[in-house]
């Protein structure tokens, strides 16, 4: 087997009681909520209990992943399975970056609190959604987008999924021509027009915040959301910036890894939407997802 990589879930993924097992019954994570909620007061009560509607705000969301995100990547770290790389999916980039050692956890926590608050603020400003598009090749998605000023292709999901986000009349209008295609647009359950334009305040909030952050050599390769490139610690500020008004390039960021040696990805956090990706975009990779206990003892027992 070549080398394992984490990837870090992102927003869409959140459900009341993910991480609960894991606080509950494995010492890694729990070390990990703890920590966190005491920054945080309230995380875990969001997380183990909180309703869908309130999950679903960004300013909660974002937090709420993170500490989910980052509690089950220690656990699989403490079960002894060796990682030597990582991506996250947007939001799932920056625990990511923390495991990694890029950023000091509590650091890297206080900026997704940070990302979180300028992004609910930015969707306020500039109301927004979002659609995956099934069934259409990429280059008719995006020669469908450039009939609009506001619908931009932006998580390049799969070479079967395309997501793009903008103004939500313009995306009603978008998605019949989709449908009239021979595609399929799916909205998607965001709070907002995620790595669009209708981001930059976010962006240009968060390249001032980020020149607050240390940042340190990782221990691990990260691969950016941004440019499908691993993260220096040079271009960590300006890629955590960009990155929220900018695509989402995961079939290049898969396909990278997959050509530096990465032949085993396993998803961390809730659900299953990053493995699932994984599989549209190669045959050649062991991949596994693990959002609760018994999908860690699955994984221990298949590679541990």
């Amino acid at each position: 087997m070549g080398e394992v990589a984490l990837l870090f879930a992102g927003q869409g993924a959140q459900y009341p009681g993910m991480g609960k097992d894991f606080y509950e019954q494995n010492p890694a994570a729990r070390e990990v909520f703890t920590m966190l909620e005491q920054q945080r007061p309230g995380t875990m009560l969001q997380c183990f209990s909180g309703s869908k509607e309130e999950l679903s705000l960004t300013l909660n969301t974002q937090p709420c992943l993170f500490a989910v995100d980052y509690a089950i990547a220690r656990a699989v770290e403490q079960a002894g399975i060796p990682v030597a790389a990582a991506a996250g999916f947007s939001l799932g980039e920056i625990p990511a970056l923390a495991f990694a050692g890029l950023l000091e956890l509590e650091q890297a926590f206080a900026l997704v609190c940070h990302r979180a608050a300028v992004m609910q603020q930015a969707s306020e400003q500039h109301p927004g959604g979002m659609q995956a598009i099934l069934k259409l090749p990429v280059e008719h998605i995006v020669e469908l987008a450039a009939l609009y000023s506001d619908v931009f292709p932006v998580n390049y999901n799969s070479p079967e999924q395309t997501a793009v986000a903008g103004n939500p009349e313009q995306l009603q209008a978008f998605a019949a021509d989709v449908k009239a295609a021979g595609g399929r647009a799916v909205p998607l359950a965001v709070s907002g027009a995620f790595h669009s334009p209708y981001m930059d305040s976010a962006a240009e909030a968060l390249t001032e915040y980020v020149r607050t952050v240390n940042v340190q050599e990782g221990n691990c390769t990260v691969y950016a959301n941004y440019t499908a490139e691993p993260y220096t610690a040079a271009t960590v500020r300006e890629y955590i910036a960009n990155q929220v008004n900018h695509p989402v390039q995961w079939v290049r960021t898969i396909r990278r890894m997959l050509a530096d040696g990465v032949d085993c990805f396993i998803e961390v956090g809730p659900g299953k939407t990053l493995s699932g990706l994984v599989k549209k975009i190669t045959a050649d990779a062991q991949v596994y997802k693990v959002e609760n206990l018994e999908d860690l003892a699955a994984l221990r027992q298949s590679i541990g």
